[in-house]
């Protein structure tokens, strides 16, 4: 499975095109649609998701309900375009046209300015268009395909908040990634403890207030997956590399990790490598999942556990200083729409790029041009490997 997205943030539409699902998938708008619902939640989302309220068009690649095996084209429609239809026309304009919200001041932490060296810009709305996070709507709406097909095998995505500015969220351990799915989505800061939801909120308010941002971690988590999907023999073949590079290719994440992650540079391998286990019932286990479901680049059959990390939205009320590209003079960077922090929502775009990628994985190891084929694939190497 591959696929393409294209349309800028105040353009006509965003455009995902996706190929290689299989045929027989039960599709529906729906299906997408409420996952582009929880990206435009949370709790310290700004105007702009009371402008839009995002609904896909699936327009190719589906009849009656099922996928037909050729390219599903899904469009999304931004309501905001009309207020922007000189300052975006695909076509020529006059050139006091031109200048029409014309952005020369970059702001620190965004593409602005890099993108304007790099395409040679005037304009550095060219770069804030196409680089802005907005993006991520067909993320989401292509990770929302990506779920459907990872449904229909029993695996099961799940995210939440464990970091929110600073602020450590208290997990219990014993979780199960159903349990996690269902207490973050009752939590309009995406955290599994309701007991600091409103001390998270209130941090939130006086964020904003302070006319500042904030990031935090996100945690995915994956049940039932597979084992054995990736592979050792190349160095672009392991799975969790390419789970790492789909997280930090999402707007504003600058980290990834595993497992235990990072903490396990300050462990012994007798505390880190998690024991083999066999049962007739459930065939291989492990006694603990501190690699995060992988091994060798492999799942392992444990629950996969990623995290990634998201820096503060870089565009502040009260900005930061910056450079004008025309004059080099000093100003105070340009101000677009910005929350405080858009970290329940991320939590949603993470979850999409990861089911995504393991979507992408499964369909590549296993025969899957129909629905029914693939299922019948999986089921044989569930009992094979349970049995080795």
């Amino acid at each position: 499975m591959r696929y393409l997205t294209a349309g800028e943030s105040h353009g006509p539409r965003l455009t995902a095109i996706i190929e290689g699902v299989p045929a027989g998938l039960p599709l529906s708008e729906e299906d997408i649609n409420k996952e582009l619902k929880r990206r435009q939640g949370g709790y310290g989302r700004g105007a702009r998701m009371k402008i839009e309220s995002d609904r896909v068009e699936i327009t190719s690649g589906v009849r009656h309900g099922l996928t037909m095996g050729g390219p599903i084209t899904l469009n999304v429609t931004n309501l905001d375009h009309q207020k922007w239809l000189e300052i975006m026309n695909v076509a020529p304009v006059e050139e006091k046209k031109k200048n029409l919200r014309k952005i020369t001041k970059p702001r620190p932490g965004h593409a602005d300015l890099v993108g304007g060296i790099k395409y040679r810009f005037d304009d550095l709305r060219n770069s804030l268009e196409r680089s802005s996070a907005r993006e991520t709507t067909m993320r989401v709406a292509v990770g929302a395909v990506a779920k459907r097909i990872l449904e229909e095998i029993g695996v099961e995505v799940a995210s939440h908040i464990v970091n929110f500015g600073g602020i450590e969220i208290a997990i219990p351990g014993n979780l199960t990634v159903s349990e996690i799915k269902e207490k973050a989505a009752k939590s309009e800061v995406s955290i599994v403890v309701p007991e600091q939801e409103e001390a998270v909120k209130a941090y939130i308010d006086q964020v904003k207030k302070d006319g500042d941002t904030i990031g935090g971690i996100v945690e995915t988590l994956v049940g039932g997956v597979p084992v054995g999907l990736g592979s050792y023999v190349q160095w672009d073949k392991k799975l969790d590399a390419k789970i790492a590079q789909g997280v930090v290719s999402i707007n504003a994440f600058k980290g990834v990790e595993f497992g235990l992650g990072f903490d396990a540079g300050r462990l012994k391998g007798s505390q880190v490598m998690d024991e083999i286990i066999w049962s007739e019932e459930g065939g291989y286990t492990r006694r603990t999942n501190n690699l995060g479901g992988f091994e060798g680049g492999m799942t392992n059959g444990e629950p996969i556990l990623v995290r990634g990390v998201m820096k503060p939205i870089p565009t502040l009320y009260k900005p930061l200083m910056s450079v004008d590209i025309e004059t080099h003079e000093p100003y105070k960077a340009t101000v677009e729409r910005s929350d405080p922090t858009a970290l329940p929502a991320a939590g949603v775009v993470m979850e999409a790029v990861v089911a995504t990628v393991l979507a992408t994985e499964v369909l590549e190891k296993f025969s899957s041009d129909n629905l029914e084929e693939l299922k019948e694939a999986v089921a044989n190497h569930r009992e094979f490997t349970k049995n080795f």
